[in-house]
């Protein structure tokens, strides 16, 4: 069934190791400084769960540029999950309405920590645009995650 009204869902996946420890890399994915070196900078985070958070970024249309979050799930040095809601109805394209869920994993690896990003729930076609633009800015945005986890290792 392929009709202009079908709808599917997508996810991002991007999965890295790097040399640090889980400890080093959850401080990099849960401390507000650091989170706006590698994303942007997170008004109200807490990595707890029930906590809300936003992201400031470009508005566009009727958006505002907000990114409204609030995290479902924080086990230290494990998981860290968090809704992630932007867009208005009346965009289409970048700033149309996104309900989605990031779920960042550490796994603790001989050498280091694989990090696994899932940012899922994208509804083609309606967010073909976002999913296109985040698929390409989470792969900037993990190495870089990791380039400022190897920072703090160096202290």
């Amino acid at each position: 069934m392929n009709t202009a009204l079908a709808t599917d869902t997508a996810e991002i996946v991007v999965d890295e190791t790097f040399p640090h420890s889980p400890e080093v890399i959850w401080k990099t994915l849960t401390d507000g400084e650091l989170i706006a070196r590698w994303l942007m900078r997170p008004i109200g985070f807490e990595a707890v769960p029930g906590s809300r958070f936003m992201y400031q970024t470009t508005p566009a249309g009727e958006w505002d540029g907000v990114i409204l979050c609030r995290v479902l799930e924080a086990v230290p040095n494990e998981r860290l999950v968090y809704s992630w809601k932007s867009g208005h109805e009346s965009n289409v394209g970048y700033g149309s309405p996104l309900e989605t869920v990031v779920t960042w994993t550490l796994s603790a690896v001989a050498g280091g920590t694989r990090l696994r990003l899932v940012h899922s729930g994208f509804v083609t076609p309606r967010n073909d645009s976002a999913l296109k633009t985040m698929s390409e800015g989470w792969k900037k945005v993990v190495p870089a995650l990791g380039a400022i986890a190897g920072e703090q290792t160096q202290r």
